[in-house]
């Protein structure tokens, strides 16, 4: 076991390392080796430089903006090429015959005549729409704090399905769940997601998160994550804040229809387990077949055997049984279409609009899942509670539909109406069979879990751009945001062995006891209301120094309302013989015949606690400055935040009496972000800003749920207070020609009262998960990023993408908590992503290979012997999420100008997912030892898929 370990850690090390010196020879390859077209673009009849103006090669996709000082580079191959230039009320400009030599610089400057009538043709431009790895690296060069990104095109060459296999493409991030986000090692807590410059409301009940997985990619332009603090930027966040732009205003009429289907090579050739559901369920939401029925009023009264008879015989989906099949293929559609109006007035109207649907299955077979006390010092062996083994099948339906209306009356005035939804069901049936230690011998259990959540966003946008007289600009934000979970009617039987005595028939049988079968119903709203408004002025300081002023404000009403009813069923135990308890518990015991008040009957077991409503009100204002001074640029500012979480709920399990909790924090946060301009192409950045991370109502709030994944419950703690960071920034740029970046970033984040999960031990293998407050926290890593074309190396058409990150952090507890000093949970040591590409234009083909691995980190967290005498040999430790490495391929082929067939392999390696504790003990001679010992094993497949997409 060791040697095998040894070598797959060997292995490891080994990919590590030749990523690390390919992205070695890579860097070199761009000091050293240079092939470009550069120039300046300026006014021909004045001579003053013009910035923004897109140069591109044509009939290619390589294409550039001008910067501030009116400079341009392209990177090109050897040979002949014709350069387009084009800009707001310029004629466009084609330069013909333009010959470039390997490795040399051709020199280019572009004069630009004015034109009245080339508005309507070049008004998008003007826009910097961006959607292309050129534009995404353009505004990342010109942005004021340091930012990371992925543009639509890098989506498409990856044929990412939604937004979370997208972000992780990006230096620093991680995924977890296959939805959640990891920025810089800190969990979701500490990123803020906002789309279309508007807040998003959460989409799960017990934290601040966003599910990624709910966005398809073909919505998305853009990603860019500011790893920085800045004023007009909301003040919670310390990882990342994630700003996810759909697409706008097209560049042309257009009309898109696309199919696609696949398999997960663990699910196709299987028997597939399911629960018959609603006739609604492949439009990714259940019709009311699984809801509570009228009858059920709003708490059952134990005593009224009427109602109890009524309501078990009537007032639920009572067919528990479970049907087999063979899944079809996973099957994904979806279409576009976009409209571009020009006015004899020179105005524009633009509509982008899309849907798309998707459906998927997936088999998990085999899980392991077990859950460990303290290790055997005295024996040398693990000590288990339970030790299980799930079967999980899955079925995914995703439907989602955008449509985004822009509006340009002139070139001072930019309107836009901007509308996303999804809507997602997940259908889930667990068979967990094992055994359970915990009563202090061995016993066999059963569970089974049918579980159905359907996830609803939808996030609007009013907002609107305008130059105003001396050049001033304002923009405006008007937004709603919607979040629905809805859980109806989640199920668990809970089976054990009778451990009797041998006289006893049944001995060794499996069998029910009170309350073995449970019904859960959940349902969770939260909506979002936001106003925004920002505004810039210009102001001369000198002849060679303009600065500009930026003052706006922020206003945020959240609301949320979080309500749960939990039933289990009894039994008459003098009505039904003793064989009754034994029987199959779908077959024999959960059938009509047997459901009365006095025999099976439903229970309702609601704990009123576990429900809640609150609402969060934010009122921000900010006041920034950026003062450009000869190499330097200076952005600082400070923003004021003052919130109001108020929380309600009831005060018993029982009783209707509520009580307000309100938790208050009033801030001021400031920023300095400053960038220095070594020349044309190297930027040298620093960036320091103070950020919070404040509670959420589930995080405060007494209520509690039962987790089936961690067999234990988690439950919030009202005496959480707000985290306080400060975070420091160091990066280097280097823009080596169009489309190409090295980056190398440090940083640094100090945490004060950090909240961090940990758990309590109840005893029996029972424990209570819940949140706390550390003493402190830090945080330090460094980023690189890698963008860069082969041809310097002879491989034309190639490019390649390697960006990694070493991570570490720590975190102090007080001396009464249970746990001990600590990474952060959800941090990796490092993260590796590399990309390979093959882009032809000639031959209309593109391919790519995608790898990625992370470093173990943390995903569950252990508890430490505090008492007297006690040492790590009495510590249950942490359980972590160990390295696996993920390779992709994908392949793109354009037949003629309107067909492209796409195919792709992911997860080539389909290594298992695998969780490990490492226990440690200090034997008689004082030698400490290491062991681990595995809680979670899995094989998540490989996933093969095969689209066709055809423009109109």
């Amino acid at each position: 076991m060791h040697n095998q370990d040894y070598l797959i850690s060997e292995e490891k090390n080994y990919v590590l390392k030749l990523t690390l010196t390919v992205f070695a020879l890579l860097v070199a390859s761009v000091l050293f080796s240079q092939t470009s077209i550069r120039g300046i673009v300026t006014d021909a009849k004045t001579g003053e430089t013009l910035p923004g103006v897109a140069v591109s090669i044509k009939n290619t996709t390589q294409g550039v903006m001008s910067d501030a000082d009116g400079n341009y580079e392209l990177n090109v191959g050897a040979g002949k090429h014709t350069v387009v230039a084009s800009y707001l009320s310029y004629s466009a400009l084609e330069v013909t015959d333009v010959e470039v030599k390997r490795g040399e610089v051709t020199k280019l400057n572009i004069p630009m005549q004015e034109s009245l009538n080339a508005l309507n043709e070049v008004v998008v431009v003007a826009m910097a729409r961006i959607n292309s790895e050129v534009s995404l690296l353009n505004s990342m060069k010109n942005a004021n704090g340091i930012v990371s990104g992925v543009s639509s095109q890098q989506i498409s060459r990856n044929q990412d399905r939604d937004a979370s296999e997208v972000i992780r493409r990006i230096p620093g991030i991680s995924i977890m769940d296959n939805k959640f986000i990891v920025a810089r090692g800190l969990s979701q807590r500490y990123n803020n997601v906002w789309i279309n410059n508007s807040a998003t409301p959460s989409s799960e009940a017990d934290s601040r998160s966003f599910s990624f997985d709910l966005i398809p990619s073909s919505q998305i332009e853009n990603i860019m994550i500011v790893k920085s603090p800045q004023p007009e930027l909301p003040a919670d966040f310390s990882g990342g804040f994630v700003k996810v732009a759909t697409k706008g205003i097209p560049s042309e009429n257009s009309m898109e229809i696309s199919y696609g289907t696949g398999f997960n090579a663990q699910t196709q050739f299987e028997d597939f387990k399911y629960n018959p559901g609603s006739s609604t369920d492949f439009l990714g939401f259940d019709n009311g077949h699984r809801s509570l029925r009228n009858i059920v009023p709003f708490r059952l009264d134990a005593d009224n055997t009427e109602m109890i008879d009524a309501v078990t015989k009537n007032g639920f989906n009572n067919n528990w049984a479970i049907k087999t099949k063979s899944p079809l293929p996973d099957q994904r559609f979806s279409f576009a279409m976009s409209r571009r109006i020009n006015t004899e007035g020179g105005q524009q109207w633009g509509l982008t609009s899309a849907v798309n649907y998707s459906y998927t299955s997936r088999t998990l077979m085999n899980m392991r899942n077990a859950q460990y006390e303290v290790y055997n010092d005295i024996s040398d062996k693990t000590e288990l509670d339970n030790d299980y083994s799930d079967n999980q099948y899955n079925t995914n339906a995703r439907l989602g539909a955008m449509v985004n209306l822009s509006f340009i009356s002139n070139k001072d005035n930019h309107y836009e109406f901007q509308n996303i939804f999804n809507q997602l069901g997940q259908d889930r049936y667990t068979f967990r069979e094992g055994t359970d230690y915990t009563s202090g011998r061995s016993k066999r259990q059963e569970r089974e879990e049918y579980l159905y959540s359907s996830r609803t966003t939808y996030s609007g946008q009013f907002t609107g751009k305008h130059t105003l007289p001396f050049a001033d600009k304002l923009d405006w934000t008007l937004g709603f945001s919607y979040a629905n979970k809805n859980q109806p009617d989640r199920r668990m039987i809970n089976r054990t062995e009778n451990a009797s005595t041998a006289e006893d028939p049944f001995n060794g049988q499996m069998y029910i006891s009170q309350a073995d079968i449970e019904r859960n119903f959940i349902d969770l709203s939260e909506y979002t209301y936001n106003a925004a408004a920002n505004y810039s002025h210009d102001l001369k300081i000198n002849s060679s120094i303009t600065s500009t002023l930026k003052g706006g404000f922020y206003g945020e009403y959240k609301v949320k309302d979080y309500n749960t009813r939990d039933f289990d069923f009894l039994y008459n135990e003098d009505y039904f013989p003793y064989s009754f308890r034994f029987g199959d518990v779908v077959k024999d015991i959960l059938i009509p015949e047997n459901f009365g008040a006095n025999r099976l009957y439903i229970n309702e077991s609601t704990n009123n606690v576990d429900s809640y409503d609150g609402n969060n009100k934010l009122l921000a204002a900010y006041l920034a400055i950026n003062i450009p001074y000869k190499k330097f640029n200076i952005y600082a500012g400070a923003r004021f935040e003052h919130d109001i979480m108020t929380l309600t709920n009831f005060i018993s399990p029982v009783g209707f009496e509520t009580k307000d909790s309100e938790y208050k924090t009033t801030d001021v946060f400031p920023s300095l972000n400053v960038s220095y301009n070594l020349d044309k192409s190297n930027i040298l950045r620093f960036a320091y800003g103070m950020s919070i991370n404040r509670p959420e109502f589930r995080e405060v709030s007494p209520a509690s749920f039962y987790d089936f994944d961690l067999f234990n419950r988690i439950q919030g703690n009202p005496n959480l207070k707000a985290a306080y960071i400060q975070n420091m920034d160091l990066r280097y740029e280097l823009y080596p020609s169009s489309g190409e970046l090295v980056s190398v970033a440090l940083f640094y984040k100090h945490f004060e009262n950090p909240i961090e999960w940990t758990f309590i031990n109840t005893g029996g293998g029972s424990r209570i998960f819940t949140f706390e407050n550390a003493l402190s926290g830090q945080n330090l890593g460094v980023e690189v990023d890698l963008k860069k074309r082969l041809d310097f190396i002879g491989l034309k058409d190639f490019s390649a993408v390697i960006n990694g990150s070493l991570i570490k952090s720590k975190v102090k507890f007080d001396e009464n908590s249970t746990e001990d000093e600590r990474p952060l949970q959800g941090q990796s040591p490092f993260l590796v992503n590399a990309g390979f590409f093959y882009q032809s234009d000639p031959l209309q083909l593109t391919a790519g290979l995608m790898y990625n691995i992370i470093g173990k980190r943390i995903v569950g967290i252990g508890l430490k012997s505090k008492s007297e005498n006690s040492t790590v040999n009495d510590d249950i430790p942490d359980m972590y999420e160990m390295p696996r490495n993920v390779l992709d391929f994908t392949v793109t082929k354009r037949i003629g100008k309107q067909l492209e067939i796409a195919a792709a392999i992911k997860d080539i390696f389909s290594q298992d997912v695998l969780y490990k504790q490492f226990p440690k003990f200090i034997d008689d001679a004082g030698v400490l030892h290491e062991r681990e010992q595995t809680t979670r094993r899995f094989n998540p497949g490989q996933n093969i898929s095969l689209s066709a997409k055809f423009n109109f």
